[in-house]
């Protein structure tokens, strides 16, 4: 049942009630299992977050030339491409990703981190090894290994899924498994690949037999897919696609009548299962809105129909060229997505001249299952110098995200200049946690690679991150603390 503009207008009073910016980000809603706290001076704050009471204090430099962090701070590396190796001998491949955490047999952590690697696998310096059993299409080089982290510090690396592309930000399900999506459209014939490529898969953090044999879940359809999400009540899954010519979309999976999600539940599905569709939204005055980039305040609310895809698996047309002028909404650079408080909170990196509203360097929404509506939370302006350390607050280019256990999100931030991860509160403001320090580039050009995979523990105690160029996972500890509701 589709919501209509009538009832939307309706409520949408009540929903959409708009609440002010703070500084350059606005306000976030509050976090699943969020724990209020006053707000206290950090002593040493910067003076922007200082009366606020929020975050960490400054970021200290790094004397190894890494990372960045507040006092009483400190990192640990857990794997490095072409420094630790895998069980079977190889060094760990590069282009670390999304990645997502579960607790694993005798207290250990298992981490499954997803390898952005396109292209063919000769053409790769570190392509994740092709494991006997794991492999999808010999000619890719990208996929998943598995990372388990033992209570006594030692560290193990495994082969998740090999043959696979692009690996990009994913998601985890409620039954403690990972689906690594594709952020490609290859066809096979094309860049030497041998199968078709843009596709979902679920790697088995546990069981590693389940990983046999890969298959891709085509029922969730072919194209650049980035993150996904799964909703414990309804069952749907949602889907967010990074492409441009013309911006991508957002989608949502129904499962068919009579279907239950659990483990290798998604391998007995037929290609056509479900009911794959795209989002259109509408303004509390029933006005069809075509891209999200036309919201420029927080607290906007739209509405939400889901229109359905004519063929999901792409055969001639990319699924986002399917429909005409009107008939859905899109977006530029819609990537992370994480499930929390009932909903989906999704990103928007930023929109520019390929957009037709207002430029921006990132948005963050919340979709709300239940009232159909998608909510403007966070909105950063335009960096106006994105290579200057000292700005206090000036973040741009969201990417990967995560619900945190202290309030709020935390953003990996993957845009121009400085790089880092990053809090934002449910008051809207936000306050560093990282900065890369590792120049990728020249003395007279630096350059540092963006930050991916921003995930906590199961017990909340440790934050991995991963600094994607030249491929490094990082766990960092300190004294969290409840950021101000």
């Amino acid at each position: 049942m589709s919501l209509t503009r009538r009832d939307f207008a309706r409520t949408s009073a009540i929903t959409g009630a708009g609440v002010a910016l703070a500084g350059s980000v606005g306000a976030l809603a509050t976090a699943p299992n969020a724990l209020a706290s006053t707000e206290t001076v950090t002593e040493g704050a910067d003076p922007v977050h200082a009366h606020l009471g929020l975050g960490y204090g400054p970021l200290l430099p790094d004397p190894d030339g890494l990372l960045a962090l507040p006092a009483g701070f400190t990192y640990r590396v857990i794997t490095h491409t072409g420094k630790t190796k895998l069980e079977s001998g190889e060094t760990t491949p590069s282009n670390h990703d999304g990645t997502a955490t579960f607790a694993g047999p005798r207290g250990t952590t298992l981490l499954v981190n997803n390898h952005e690697i396109g292209g063919p696998i000769t053409d790769a310096d570190h392509p994740v090894p092709l494991a006997e059993g794991l492999v999808y299409d010999p000619a890719a080089a990208g996929g998943c290994t598995v990372v388990e982290v033992r209570p006594g510090g030692k560290v193990a690396e495994w082969v998740g899924i090999a043959g696979t592309s692009t690996n990009c930000a994913g998601g985890s399900t409620p039954w403690d498994t990972w689906l690594t999506c594709e952020e490609t459209e290859d066809k096979a014939g094309s860049k030497g690949m041998t199968k078709d490529h843009g596709y979902v898969f679920e790697v088995d953090p546990i069981d590693r037999r389940a990983n046999k044999n890969p298959k891709p879940i085509k029922a969730l359809g072919r194209y650049a897919h980035e993150a996904v999400v799964i909703d414990p009540k309804r069952g749907h899954a949602y889907l967010t696609e990074d492409a441009s010519n013309p911006n991508g979309l957002l989608y949502r999976w129904t499962p068919p009548e009579g279907y239950r999600h659990g483990r290798a539940k998604f391998r007995t599905l037929a290609d056509n299962a479900g009911k794959l569709q795209a989002f259109k939204c509408f303004d509390s005055g029933g006005q069809f809105v075509d891209d999200l980039s036309r919201a420029t305040k927080i607290g906007t609310v739209y509405g939400v129909d889901w229109i359905d895809v004519p063929d999901r698996d792409a055969k001639t047309t990319s699924v986002r060229k399917q429909f005409t002028t009107g008939q859905i909404t899109r977006c530029r650079k819609l990537e992370g997505m994480w499930w929390g408080d009932g909903g989906a909170y999704i990103v928007s990196s930023y929109a520019r001249a390929e957009s037709p509203g207002k430029p921006h360097d990132g948005q963050v929404w919340f979709y709300d299952p239940k009232r159909r509506t998608l909510t403007l939370k966070v909105l950063l302006g335009v960096n106006a110098d994105p290579s200057d350390p000292s700005a206090v607050g000036a973040f741009d280019g969201p990417d990967n995200i995560t619900v945190s256990p202290y309030g709020g999100l935390i953003i990996a931030e993957d845009g121009e200049g400085i790089q880092h991860l990053f809090g934002a509160t449910d008051r809207g403001r936000t306050y560093p946690i990282a900065r890369n320090e590792l120049n990728i580039g020249t003395e007279e050009e630096p350059e540092y690679s963006e930050f991916t995979g921003v995930t906590f523990s199961p017990d909340g105690r440790t934050l991995y991150a991963n600094i994607q160029d030249p491929g490094i996972m990082l766990a960092i500890t300190g004294p969290w603390k409840r950021q101000g509701r």
